[in-house]
């Protein structure tokens, strides 16, 4: 049922929040995650899973010099040593099967009918994007979709190949989409990015609190990891825990607290 669906999206969406927005699906699931929470309206999730860098991740690659995608989330470990794992090709495909929802979701280029004869240009910015393109060759010529976002402004260039149509949903009007023909057409309208305030962060803040802001939390992360490296796998899932909590959990607790609240100092309420 349509509610059993959408308890099973936010559940995921909880699910990715526990693990600090980083990936862990395989093969099967890579293509699928996405999709399964923007199906129930997490947009921001979906985005904050996008574009997390520390390990795993799709962005984690990247800043390790990757210009193609792994077989393993970590076929290069952050040391910059080889995985001596099985299975650690630099050139494999699947990991990289959310460029589809990229297109579909990102850019907002998508076929509504067999061979794109008809197509669906729904572009949904989210994250600290300001641009995205796509372009398809269909068997009727280039299809394409780019927007940027600039002085509050929102911008989209939609080209159309012959014989073909389109329905485009612009941000915020998507209840009445425009329907339109071959051509090449540009809208642009007011925009304002969603803004989240979250609370002040302090050492008796919860591991979700220090998870919605990127920075604190990737600063955290690696004091942690440094103190004990299978830390990551051991907070897997834990969203309520506090961030002194944690620290007493370890250790050498006082001299681990010392360099969390330097680490996190800019970040903590004063």
């Amino acid at each position: 049922s349509a509610e059993q669906r959408q308890y099973a999206g936010q559940r995921l969406a909880a699910l990715v929040r526990g693990s600090g927005y980083r990936i862990s699906t395989g093969f099967v699931g890579t293509p699928l995650v996405c999709d399964a929470l923007c199906a129930v309206g997490e947009y921001a999730a979906a985005y904050r899973l996008l574009t997390q860098r520390l390990c795993p991740s799709w962005l984690y690659p990247v800043t390790m010099g990757a210009t193609t995608i792994w077989e393993r989330w970590d076929s290069m470990l952050p040391d910059g040593a080889i995985n001596p794992g099985e299975m650690t090709s630099f050139n494999h495909y699947a990991l990289g099967a959310v460029a589809d929802w990229l297109h579909r979701t990102v850019a907002g280029l998508a076929p509504a009918a067999p061979g794109y004869r008809s197509l669906v240009i729904r572009p949904v910015p989210g994250g600290d994007l300001t641009a995205a393109s796509a372009r398809h060759r269909t068997p009727y010529g280039i299809a394409a979709s780019s927007w940027q976002i600039a002085a509050g402004q929102f911008t989209l260039d939609v080209e159309v190949p012959p014989n073909t149509t389109a329905a485009v949903y612009l941000p915020g009007q998507e209840a009445a989409p425009l329907q339109i023909g071959a051509g090449r057409y540009r809208w642009t309208l007011p925009y304002t990015a969603p803004v989240t305030v979250y609370p002040p962060l302090t050492l008796d803040s919860t591991l979700g609190d220090l998870i919605d802001q990127p920075a604190a939390y990737a600063q955290f992360m690696q004091v942690m990891a440094q103190f004990n490296p299978e830390f990551a796998d051991r907070m897997d899932g834990q969203v309520t825990l506090t961030v002194r909590q944690t620290i007493m959990m370890n250790p050498n607790a006082p001299a681990l607290l010392e360099k969390v609240a330097a680490a996190l100092g800019e970040f903590l309420a004063a």
